[in-house]
């Protein structure tokens, strides 16, 4: 019989990992948008950085910083009892990490085009900046943000380099797709590792189907 775990734990980190990168993005794409020209370029590499760095690198960063003998990690060890890393929810943070500039870079496209005079009429109305960005910047571009958590989801479920550094692979804990197929191989389980492959597979067809429907409706519009 199948152990479906490895799923259940692959959708539950990319779910949890795209809701914070959904915030975090259009946010960091938001923020920069006002940076002076030679900031914002420095802001948008650190930014960007992630998408191009192997995910091991990636993920031997954060290592550094939330291992138990390390700064962040050893210091929620010490007081809270917290181990930041060989969790199931660990994983999150190096899926956060690699998938985050997909979102970022998808956000900074769409409010780029975005037309301003929706926002200063808005202003004149007395409207808060923080009405305007959230009632009527963000549902103006929200195909092309939609397309950002679509990508941004299927690259975190099939995260694998920075997630196998910081969280491992336990069976029943901490398991995922991409890790479960690697051990599978690794034993010589070929079709063990074919049925989570086509799993896989599936999945992230179906939201490449729908990102490309999205795509259509904004050429058509």
């Amino acid at each position: 019989m199948m152990d479906w775990y490895p799923l259940m734990n692959s959708l539950r980190i990319a779910a949890i990992a795209t809701v914070v990168i959904f915030f975090l993005g259009i946010l960091a794409a938001e923020l920069s948008a006002g940076l002076p020209g030679a900031v914002k370029g420095v802001v948008d590499v650190v930014l960007t950085l992630p998408l191009v760095l192997p995910p091991t690198v990636v993920g031997w960063v954060i290592l550094l910083l939330l291992g138990p003998k390390r700064i962040i990690g050893g210091w929620f060890l010490e007081h809270f009892g917290i181990r930041l890393v060989m969790t199931w929810w660990s994983a999150v943070f190096g899926t956060v990490a690699v998938a985050f500039p997909l979102m970022y870079r998808t956000a900074r496209g769409s409010f780029e085009s975005y037309d301003e005079t929706l926002s200063d009429a808005a202003r004149c109305l007395g409207t808060s900046e923080f009405r305007i960005f959230w009632r009527i910047k963000v549902p103006s571009c929200w195909r092309s943000l939609l397309a950002g958590v679509v990508l941004t989801f299927a690259r975190a479920l099939g995260e694998y380099g920075a997630t196998s550094m910081i969280a491992g692979y336990t069976p029943g804990r901490t398991a995922t797709i991409s890790t479960t197929v690697y051990q599978l191989w690794r034993t010589g389980d070929d079709a063990g590792a074919f049925r989570w492959v086509m799993v896989n597979i599936a999945i992230s067809a179906v939201f490449l189907i729908a990102l490309n429907v999205l795509e259509k409706k904004n050429k058509s519009d």
